[in-house]
């Protein structure tokens, strides 16, 4: 009872539907879970994944939030809860892919400046496999980000698309060698494939296979979306 007071005190007391909208899911990180869930995932640690900067307070705490406000319900099974959008969570689509064209369109891309994680963004490649276009026989493509300590695997096969931190057991033809600035500089579309090279994106392995590599991805969402021009900002 405590914390609904005080967060009736320090609502913004306004009739108008944008105000307490924003009470309801303007909060830090809420959005970013709802992009998550809108992405796919249900479990707890697979949304992590996609924010890796969240607390496990915080990211339990936003989930909270909304469930009470009828965004998210929250389904139990054998394996642990799944969390999963409402029809008020999902009608957040529209407001979240509006966030992200602005974004994309209006805010400055300097990749070498950002303060970037490299997990978010293997995971997104991860979950945008195209399944039709990689190899029928089972692979893992192993990335090589400077800078970090480790390399990540992401297994690509029928009907399976997986990161991990070892390999599963299966060939492994393909080592991407990159910056992260790089890597997020094309996944974003802030560049072409060739420019991200250029940059410090390198694909070994076989020519046929590393030719193909591109393809094998829809890049991000976003990435069709094109800066404004710079006097118009």
């Amino acid at each position: 009872m405590a914390h609904a007071s005080a967060s009736r005190m320090s609502g913004y007391g306004q009739f108008c539907s944008v105000a307490r909208a924003h009470e309801a899911i303007g909060g830090r990180w809420t959005l970013l879970v709802v992009r998550e869930l809108l992405c796919g995932s249900r479990r707890f640690n697979d949304i992590r994944r996609g924010i890796p900067r969240i607390s496990r307070t915080m990211l339990s705490e936003r989930l909270q939030e909304l469930i009470h406000v009828g965004a998210v319900t929250r389904i139990e099974d054998g394996q642990g809860p799944e969390y999963v959008l409402t029809e008020a969570g999902r009608d957040l689509a529209e407001l979240v892919s509006a966030l992200g064209s602005w974004g994309q369109r209006w805010l400055p891309r300097q990749a070498q400046a950002e303060d970037l994680d490299p997990e978010p963004l293997l995971f997104d490649m991860q979950r945008r496999v195209r399944s039709e276009a990689i190899p029928k026989d089972p692979m893992v493509v192993r990335f090589d980000i400077s800078g970090q300590q480790k390399p990540r695997f992401m297994l690509l096969k029928a009907g399976e698309v997986a990161l991990c931190t070892h390999n599963p057991g299966f060939p492994e033809p393909l080592n991407v060698r990159a910056t992260l600035p790089a890597l997020a500089a094309w996944w974003r579309g802030d560049v072409n494939f060739a420019e991200a090279q250029r940059m410090g994106l390198k694909v070994e392995g076989p020519k046929a296979l590393a030719q193909a590599f591109p393809a094998w991805f829809e890049r991000y969402l976003f990435a069709h979306i094109d800066s404004a021009p710079q006097a118009e900002r």
